[in-house]
């Protein structure tokens, strides 16, 4: 019989055992890696570790006409059309991107997704173009009527992130601008969405494409939407174009050599200056629109009164409720993990996304703990 010592030493390496498996990083898969066909495939939640440093997924992705409406946790988004895509957005008002970007949850500007929806009047331009390569959303927002703090310059969502689970931890992507069959929809594999400052933009790659990854870098996250999803969006402006793709994100000629941008340590401090201009691809077969026809359906969505700070970082540990068990998804649904990026356009007051690099200057970064 072991001694009592001898069982004393493997209670400890037990417990060792099960503390470092608390304190694991890495999901046995990545997100990226996470395919799920629409709608049948999606499971009720695609982050299901526990043991991660970051907690639990705080929503689900299963939805349906049961989790529509303004405290949904809906996590599976959509971009299809400039009448019909989401944005990634606090659960809580008054938050501050950088502290809560793995909870975030699906706004979208049409019922039918099972998520919550933009409020009447949020969005205040908004351009829609599809490139050979992606489609793309950028535009000018009321961030506070979407449960971002006024002033918060904001940050960036996508599929990977230092440990690889993504912001928003589970956050599923599809589009059906690649489909015929405008009822089918893709998993979008590559994505990145930047929101703050009044503004944001949304890439989605073409899931088929060669250059996906490169088309939705995700290392850039302090650079914004000027170096990410170059554009040209105009407040007060609702358009579809055509457009040529962009130049990779981070990429740029100097001297005849193509070179690669390094952005620095976020411990370095902001970014007061960049060594190039982003250049804005050119859009063509422009067609303008009405906002109150686009989003009718938002005219009695109501905005959160309450749009004070929380000051109260994720804890990732979970939500109550969810989508009643129906077995499938109704409706027709990084960064980095440490949430720190300037401003994604330009300022409002601009009028335009095409921004200066004094947008750089002006971006507030918060410290975190993971880096892209």
């Amino acid at each position: 019989m072991p001694s009592i010592f001898a069982l004393s030493l493997i209670a400890l390496g037990s417990l060792s055992v099960r503390v470092a498996a608390q304190q694991s990083t890495y999901p046995a898969t990545p997100l990226a890696s996470k395919h799920f066909a629409y709608p049948t495939g999606i499971p009720y939640k695609v982050d299901t570790e526990d043991h991660l440093i970051r907690g639990r997924q705080a929503g689900y992705n299963i939805c349906n006409s049961t989790t529509e409406g303004q405290e949904s946790l809906c996590q599976t988004s959509f971009l299809n059309s400039l009448e019909d895509f989401c944005l990634w957005a606090p659960i809580k008002p008054g938050s501050e991107v950088g502290n809560v970007e793995g909870d975030m949850v699906a706004w979208c500007t049409k019922p039918g997704h099972g998520t919550r929806l933009i409020p009447a009047n949020a969005l205040e331009g908004v351009q829609f173009i599809k490139t050979p390569d992606y489609v793309q959303v950028a535009g000018f927002v009321d961030q506070t009527k979407i449960n971002i703090m006024e002033g918060d310059w904001g940050g960036e969502m996508d599929p990977h992130g230092a440990d690889l689970r993504g912001n928003p931890m589970g956050g599923l992507f599809y589009s059906n601008a690649w489909s015929s069959d405008k009822t089918k929809y893709q998993q979008v594999i590559e994505w990145h969405n930047f929101i703050g400052g009044n503004s944001f933009c949304l890439k989605a790659c073409d899931p088929a494409g060669p250059n996906a990854a490169k088309y939705c870098e995700h290392i850039f996250d302090r650079i914004g939407c000027q170096y990410n999803a170059p554009n040209n969006a105009q407040k007060g402006t609702f358009e579809t174009c055509d457009g040529e793709n962009q130049d990779f994100p981070g990429h740029y000629v100097e001297n005849g050599v193509t070179v690669t941008y390094k952005q620095p340590a976020e411990s370095l401090g902001p970014i007061s200056t960049m060594p190039y201009d982003a250049r804005i691809p050119a859009s063509s077969n422009c067609v303008s629109h009405t906002s109150s026809v686009l989003y009718a359906a938002l005219a009695t969505v109501i905005a959160p009164e309450d749009n004070k700070p929380t000051d109260t970082p994720s804890t990732n540990t979970g939500s109550s409720g969810g989508p009643k068990p129906t077995g499938s998804a109704g409706g027709t649904s990084g960064s980095s993990t440490t949430g720190s990026a300037s401003n994604p356009g330009a300022s409002s007051e601009a009028g335009t996304l095409a921004m200066s690099g004094a947008a750089t200057i002006l971006g507030v970064v918060f410290s975190a703990l993971f880096f892209a």
